[in-house]
């Protein structure tokens, strides 16, 4: 019989994956493959290989496999592993399984490939994939920094800052035949790169953001096909971004600037002879300001003069008399590395839903979602006439856009026309946070048509959908989705339309594993941990903000937490321990410089900044509230998340070989964990501090509570909920990223539900009940003072997200055998769901899992993915009310009971696709 798989290959480079197209191979006598993708520019030469087998048998295992890495294609074909050839190991790793050749050297090209055995016999050899080195060493780089340092009369140095876009050209001859181009580049802030007028890549706002007097990342393209024989012409636009940023000469003490745009170039060319030539970024190459990109803030938008177009400027034998000879730059000071995360892209293209008249030659455009991105305007009218586009996420009663929550961000875009027919725009260098859009001075009447909305953020493929049996629920879950892309933008940012839009840890401490079900995040969280490092000061302080765009080092232990919890997702739902390697001495100084500042000898750390932000205040108006009660003792925060982090570092500690540091961190967790009780808690009523949810809830999540007290404080939670606060949430930022978890893992998934699906205030239902298309930064963002009401923000998500794949889906990976090698299946059956349908691709392949209730039977189809195994609980009174496809489980192929519990069969499986069935007579099936 034929056995059909599917073997699907990534790279995870140091802490970074580089996905590649996915390659079939058909194990029989047939092979059927495609060409996969060329990533370039690596900057690690221990690269780490991933690949899947997709099989639809059951219980299919790797036993073994076999790499080969060659310098060549050729030599690959021949099974030559000149760099590496691994020969057969037997191994079940298929993630992350590193390098171990011949060292990798500069523009290096590598192509490979890899076999596998499984239990059910031998593969072919997959096709082959390649890679290409970057630059490794500083002394490749022979380019010099160029651009012009300096504003121009129609520039602005000021609170808002008004800086024309720079464009710089350089004019080159090949006079041979070329065999092979590579451009090294970065500019700073962004940049657009051309060669003889053709844009290079589909990527936007490159390069990523980062501190760049720590950090500067440049990004590498192969331009074979664009380079001709003869005269070339290379151009690049420069816009500010983050490094000549929103507000210039205003609160230096808050606003980290790094000087005027500046460029970094180097076009490497191999001939077919096997000469090279080298054209770097010098003082030899020309630029100018006065084209038409007028200004580019991110906070207040683009202007784009069309009559002031440079008409052929990035093509060869172009006058250029007129432009200025650049200026050499300084470096911003960072080290140069290769972007090893996505970039971001135009990733959906939205058509509005409708526009109506406001006044005489002003429109409202409504695209119908609440996005981040731009929008994109086809135009027709006489020369000189100008069309003003100003973004807002909602109107006010009178059909106005409402901006007030914008604060002083201008949010306007505006495009001069040259009046030689139809004409098309979008804006390079700038985003906007945006469901409607004001229209003015149109030529005619606009129409639908002419309009479009180009979603933007990190190229990160959709790893999860999920769809249950409540509308509630599932429009939920799709604000969180468009929320989230929202706010993806080289880093992750708290919104995508004030004048903030910064990288909070806070948001993201708990926020990044929830995300992790809906976006391979892997690379993007990955390349976040190396800012939060870039960021820690001398003295061990981590910022709220990094990159820190925004001075801010408050010192806390909730927010920047994030490197350690962030850090832990990667490991867990990625297998990827590199960032707990990595950074794992920066965690332990921070700790360190935590405990020697702010904690007393009594072990309580008593620093801590914004409490448990953001939780529903007694007045609809209000930001936060007033009232002692609402709110959780900043102590009592700083020192559960100080303890939590001692069992976090124990296990890193472990990981990481630092076994010596283990017996250290567990004997200050025996201190600390008895300080704690001893200030916080009361035996009496079995209440920590003021009894609010959160002070509560964090002592059983951190496993502060003794066993025998954890019911008695667990019941305070249920009380406060559902009775004092009517079934409604009470928690903030800290405290909801544990809450939905720790309900259904104490027997209570039927108020989680409650409060997932409540629609009356506060809850995420009231939020899509006003029409909310995304997750408001405030339970009351409808009513409260707009100085902070932003209506995409995904901090109160908490773990919201988990919940749904963990606990409704049922599928999580397990925490010792990570990455989903193990998956636990042990769904929340409330109830009030008739069905969910959840799935999620995971490093091993695409997880699904869709039950169903159908009076007191249960049916649940459940896609375990090659080289995985899954542990199910299956609600039934006994094994024979449980049936895999109609028959007994003993009988069922790949099927294994282990035990009883709590009214489950517990049950192993393999890979394959199985559909149990059940009945729930005594299972107790909802009552969770």
């Amino acid at each position: 019989m034929k056995r059909v798989y599917k073997i699907v290959f990534a790279f995870l480079l140091a802490c970074c994956s580089i996905a590649t197209k996915a390659s079939e191979v058909i194990i029989t006598e047939n092979l059927k493959c495609e060409t996969l993708v060329n990533p370039k520019g690596i900057d690690v030469t221990s690269p780490r290989f991933n690949w899947q087998i997709n099989s639809l048998a059951r219980g299919v295992k790797q036993t073994a496999y076999q790499i080969i890495v060659a310098s060549s294609l050729d030599k690959l074909s021949r099974e030559e592993g000149d760099l590496w050839n691994s020969g057969r190991l037997a191994s079940d790793r298929s993630i992350l399984v590193v390098y171990a050749g011949t060292p990798l050297q500069s523009r290096q090209q590598c192509f490979w490939k890899v076999k596998t055995w499984t239990n059910l016999g031998e593969t072919d050899w997959s096709t082959p994939a390649s890679f290409t080195m970057g630059l490794l060493q500083a002394s490749d780089w022979k380019a010099k920094w160029i651009g012009l340092d300096r504003a121009f009369s129609w520039d602005s140095v000021s609170k808002f800052a008004r800086l024309s876009a720079r464009y710089l050209r350089k004019e080159i001859s090949a006079s041979k035949d070329i065999k092979r181009a590579t451009i090294y580049v970065s500019g700073l802030g962004l940049y657009e790169l051309y060669i003889n007028g053709d844009k290079i890549g589909d990527q936007v706002l490159a390069p990523g953001p980062t501190d760049y007097s720590k950090t500067i990342l440049y990004n590498a393209f192969d331009v074979t096909p664009q380079l001709k024989g003869g005269k070339n012409a290379i151009g690049v636009v420069l816009g500010n971004g983050r490094f000549f940023t929103m507000r210039q000469a205003y609160k230096p003490q808050k606003w980290h600037d790094f000087g005027f745009p500046r460029m970094l170039l180097q076009l490497e060319i191999e001939y077919n002879d096997g000469t090279k030539q080298i054209v770097a970024s010098d003082e030899s190459w020309k630029a100018t300001a006065d084209g038409p990109i007028r200004t580019n803030n991110e906070y207040d938008g683009e202007e784009y003069d069309a009559r002031k177009e440079l008409n052929g400027w990035n093509k060869k034998e172009f006058n250029d008399a007129a432009w200025l000879q650049v200026d050499l730059m300084k470096t911003p000071g960072g080290m140069l590395k290769a972007q090893m995360n996505p970039f971001m892209k135009v990733m959906e293209s939205i058509k509005p839903v409708s526009i109506k008249k406001l006044s005489s030659n002003r429109y409202v455009l409504d695209m119908g979602q609440n996005m981040a991105g731009w929008l994109k305007m086809n135009v027709k009218g006489e020369k000189g006439a100008a069309v003003t586009l100003r973004f807002a996420e909602s109107l006010q009663p009178n059909g106005e856009p409402y901006v007030a929550n914008l604060r002083d961000a201008k949010v306007t875009d505006v495009y001069t026309l040259k009046g030689d027919g139809k004409e098309t725009w979008n804006p390079t260098f700038v985003t906007h946070g945006f469901r409607y859009v004001e229209i003015t001075g149109y030529p005619g009447k606009p129409k639908l048509d002419d309009f479009a909305g180009e979603v933007v953020y990190d190229d990160l493929q959709t790893t999860g959908s999920l769809e249950t049996s409540n509308s509630v629920i599932n429009q939920v879950h799709k604000n969180a989705y468009w929320g989230i892309r929202s706010n993806y933008k080289g880093m992750p940012v708290d919104c995508p339309q004030r004048n903030e839009r910064q990288p909070w840890l806070g948001d993201r401490t708990m926020g990044a594993y929830g995300e992790s079900f809906l976006f391979d995040n892997n690379a993007f969280y990955a390349k976040w941990m190396n800012d939060l490092a870039d960021a820690q000061t001398a003295e061990g302080s981590i910022p709220d903000v990094a990159p820190s765009f925004w001075f801010y080092y408050k010192d806390n232990m909730t927010w920047p937490g994030a490197f350690l919890t962030v850090s832990d997702m990667l490991y867990r739902q990625y297998g990827n321990k590199a960032p707990i390697e990595k950074h794992y001495a920066a965690m332990k100084k921070w700790l360190a410089y935590m405990k020697g500042k702010y904690m007393t000898p009594e072990y309580i750390v008593t620093k801590d900044s914004y409490g448990d932000w953001c939780v529903p205040p007694e007045s609809p108006k209000l930001i936060h509230s007033q009232d002692s009660m609402r709110n959780t003792d900043p102590q009592l925060l700083a020192t559960a998340y100080y303890y939590y982090f001692m069992d976090v570092m124990q296990r890193f500690a472990s990981l990481t070989g630092h076994d010596e540091d283990i017996a250290g961190f567990a004997a200050e967790a025996v201190k600390v964990k008895a300080a704690f009780n001893k200030k916080f808690y009361h035996p009496s009523t079995a209440q920590y501090s003021n009894n609010t949810v959160t002070a509560n809830l964090l002592p059983l999540a951190f496993h502060l509570v003794a066993t025998s007290d954890s019911e008695k404080v667990f019941q305070n939670i249920v009380q406060k909920i559902q009775v004092q606060n009517g079934g409604h949430i009470s928690t903030g930022v800290i405290g909801t990223q544990w809450l939905m978890r720790w309900l259904t893992l104490f027997g209570r998934g039927d108020i989680a539900y409650k409060l997932a699906s409540n629609t009356t205030y506060p809850s995420w239902g009231y939020m899509v009940k006003n029409g909310a298309t995304t997750i408001w930064e405030l339970w009351n963002g409808n009513t409260a003072d707009p100085a902070m009401n932003s209506q995409n923000h995904v901090m109160l998500l908490g773990d919201l997200l988990i919940w749904m794949y963990e606990d409704l889906g049922g599928i999580q990976s397990d925490a010792t055998d990570v990455g989903f090698k193990k998956i636990i299946m042990k769904p929340s059956f409330v109830k009030e769901l008739t069905f969910v349908n959840a799935s999620h691709d995971s490093p091993y392949g695409k997880i699904e899992s869709n039950w169903k209730r159908e009076g007191n039977s249960l049916s649940w189809n459940v896609t375990v993915p090659a080289n995985a195994t899954a542990l199910l609980y299956v609600p039934a009174g006994s094994t024979d009310a449980v049936k895999e496809d109609g028959k007994r489980i003993d009988a069922a192929q790949g099927v294994k009971f282990l035990r009883m519990e709590n009214g489950s069969a517990v049950i192993q499986i393999g890979s394959g696709r199985y559909s149990f069935t059940t009945s729930s007579g005594t299972a107790g099936m909802g009552v969770n």
